[in-house]
């Protein structure tokens, strides 16, 4: 038998509807299907505002006619800078309903990046939260040169007077829209990455692998929110589209349950108790201090069965605090590039007779890849690594979901190559499918010619009782090139001294690994959504292991 080509010259003609796939098809879906369920939104004064599917749509109609009122054109790109709240909501769906794309821009970004951006991105419009219009002014400030009209979200503004306002642009308008038909393969977000290196990137998502991802990330072991949950989405809606929970819970009917502005854990715990959620997803910064205020007061959240954490690594210690508090933690792994769930950690079947251990040990992993990414892991020299959890590689993917290149900047890049994408991840796999980052390959310490994990010793340190967190960078070093350096920040009314955790450390790692110093910091940097600025750390401290040099 001949081996058929990849793609042949004739095939037999499919007999489905060609139908785009659209956030316009997951809208019409809401609107006849989950009209009646809620969305809660905390408002930037704190109030809580509630409505159902079915008056958001009304106002997403609204929104559209204020859209074109305005000038907005199919291809224009509009930008979000905004809290998770309802009126961000309408504007996930309205604006690339109209045929534009939304821009959600990181509100944790620097003034200088923020006006980078909106000028890279080539936004005509900007949509702000009144709670964070001064940002906003400050950013425009360092681009004198360049303008754009805002319209605010909340109470008018000082910092932007000039500005429209959202609810004046909506009053009146009507609630029905007749609604372009739009191309699956148009962009629909656009998306930056956090800068943890150079510039942001972007990422334009196409209407096509929005909803493919939101499909594939609603999966029973992927997320697997059902209709009945009320899902809180922490993670920032600038962060990869919440991870996808704008659209995927919408198009679920789950109860959706908007945080805005007060991510204290007070407030996070206050408002999970008083909606009764039943899935929260956020970055573990945030779960950190929950867990903290919840051991503060021996407290429990007796709605919250659920917690996707993502970001960054899970801590084991965190994993096995909320889990005596009656929370199940789902670790998840993506990227910006990626839409960005890629992998989420469930166990399969073949582990239903596992050990508890060696469950925790599976669920601690980044997981399982879902059916939308394939994937490859490479050695140095381009060959495939034994998926035998021993062996690490370097990262590549590929998928309807993933991107194919930047946005502006282009595919001929090293990171893309034979239609696969690098990730910058060093990873193993196990005979189950289970992914395990081993670092990211700029975050390998290479000391002596050995290889230390910056993650695993995270982890571990991040496990003693008195510290929070920890990051672990590799510095210069006159003997072994390099050597690891742990920068930590201690849980409040602890102390412990640098011997003491160096000490701790060398109980349970080999010696060679135990970092050289220990530097106590009130706080380690973080990216706008979260992640450990170790670029920043190995600048400040690059010559803490070196000779002192005379003058």
């Amino acid at each position: 038998m001949k081996t058929m080509d990849a793609k042949l010259a004739f095939a037999m003609p499919g007999t489905m509807m060609d139908v785009d796939l659209t956030i316009g098809m997951i809208f019409e879906h809401i609107l006849r299907n989950n009209a009646e369920r809620e969305v809660v939104s905390r408002n930037d004064d704190g109030s809580i505002f509630r409505y159902t599917y079915g008056d958001f749509g009304k106002r997403v109609a609204q929104l559209a006619h204020a859209l074109v009122e305005l000038g907005v054109k199919p291809g224009d790109r509009v930008a979000s800078f905004a809290w998770n709240n309802h009126r961000h909501l309408e504007l996930y769906y309205a604006v690339p309903m109209i045929g534009a794309v939304l821009h959600t821009t990181n509100i944790r970004l620097f003034p200088e990046q923020v006006a980078w951006v909106f000028e890279h991105a080539g936004d005509t419009l900007a949509f702000v939260d009144t709670s964070v219009a001064p940002a906003v002014a400050k950013a425009m400030a360092t681009r004198p040169d360049f303008s754009i009209p805002f319209v605010t979200m909340g109470a008018r503004s000082t910092e932007l007077p000039d500005a429209y306002d959202y609810e004046t642009l909506l009053a009146g308008k009507p609630t029905t829209f007749d609604w372009p038909q739009i191309d699956e393969r148009s962009a629909a977000i656009l998306c930056y990455t956090s800068a943890t290196t150079g510039d942001p990137k972007g990422v334009a998502f196409t209407h096509r692998s929005t909803v493919l991802h939101a499909f594939a990330a609603g999966t029973v072991d992927a997320l697997g929110i059902g209709q009945a949950d009320t899902v809180m989405p922490v993670v920032p809606m600038f962060h990869v589209n919440a991870w996808g929970t704008p659209y995927l819970a919408p198009m679920i009917g789950a109860k959706l349950v908007m945080p805005g502005p007060k991510l204290d854990p007070a407030s996070i715990i206050e408002l999970v108790d008083a909606e009764r959620v039943t899935m929260s997803l956020g970055v573990p910064t945030v779960w950190l201090a929950v867990r903290d205020e919840l051991e503060k007061r021996d407290g429990y959240l007796p709605s919250l069965k659920n917690l996707v954490i993502g970001g960054s690594a899970c801590p084991p210690s965190l994993f096995d605090d909320l889990k005596r508090r009656g929370i199940q933690t789902i670790h998840a792994w993506g990227m910006t590039e990626m839409s960005p769930i890629g992998t989420t950690s469930r166990l399969t079947s073949s582990l239903s007779d596992a050990t508890p251990d060696e469950q925790r040990r599976k669920l601690l992993t980044q997981g399982r890849f879902t059916a939308l990414v394939a994937w490859k892991l490479l050695d140095e020299a381009g060959n495939e690594v034994p998926h035998d959890g021993k062996t690490p590689g370097d990262l590549w993917v590929r998928g309807a979901a993933v991107t194919a290149s930047y946005y502006r900047v282009g595919s001929d890049l090293p990171c893309f190559a034979d239609g696969y994408f690098h990730t910058g991840d060093v990873c193993t796999v196990d005979e189950f499918g289970y992914m395990q980052i081993v670092d990211r390959s700029k975050d390998l310490v290479k000391s002596g010619g050995e290889w230390i994990s910056s993650v695993d010793l995270e982890n571990m340190l991040m496990g003693h009782p008195a510290i929070r967190e920890a990051a672990v960078i590799g510095l210069p070093h006159e003997k072994w090139v390099e050597r690891p350096v742990a920068v930590i920040a201690l849980r409040d009314g602890q102390a412990v001294e640098e011997s003491a955790v160096q000490a701790w450390l060398a109980e349970r790692i080999a010696k060679w690994m135990v970092p050289d110093r220990v530097i106590f910091v009130e706080a380690i940097p973080r990216t706008g959504v979260g992640k450990f600025l170790k670029r920043d750390l190995r600048k400040q401290y690059e010559s803490l292991l070196l000779p002192a040099t005379t003058p």
